[in-house]
């Protein structure tokens, strides 16, 4: 499968909204309108850190995102860009599309001269971890959430 991987646009909504219901599926995280608008509304405004990128195959279908930020690195004094969101549709796995959401992301910290990239994902996604060890180095770091 050859896909194209491009930010998201304005036009985009409908489109994304099908693959942002699947991400939000996978997690078992109920998603409401007023969520998908809000997380949509972050993306297309060019004042929020949140920025998006999609995977687009020969056919125009859309089979992947990526939503990433900025974010200060205050032990090394610089910016890095935080990967939150990696979702790829099922009939699409396996074809180098999560690979490739990858590598448009990293050209994306280059180009903005940030210094790294940090992702998380859940305990037992193997498959997300399998290809995240064939692009980056898993950490020691264990994660806590705190409910405010």
């Amino acid at each position: 499968m050859s896909v194209k991987v491009r930010p998201l646009g304005d036009k985009d909504f409908f489109a994304w909204l099908g693959l942002f219901e699947g991400y939000s599926d996978f997690y078992e995280s109920e998603l409401t309108d007023q969520k998908a608008l809000q997380v949509w509304s972050w993306i297309i405004d060019k004042n929020n850190s949140l920025d998006g990128a999609v995977a687009v195959n020969d056919a125009g279908d859309f089979v992947g995102l990526a939503h990433y930020r900025t974010v200060p690195r205050t032990l090394s004094g610089s910016m890095g860009l935080y990967l939150d969101d990696l979702f790829v549709t099922p009939d699409a796995r396996g074809a180098g599309v999560g690979h490739a959401l990858i590598v448009f992301t990293k050209a994306y910290a280059v180009a903005r001269g940030l210094s790294q990239i940090r992702l998380i994902t859940a305990a037992d996604n193997e498959t997300a971890q399998a290809l995240y060890n064939t692009v980056g180095t898993r950490t020691d770091w264990v994660t806590y959430e705190i409910d405010a």
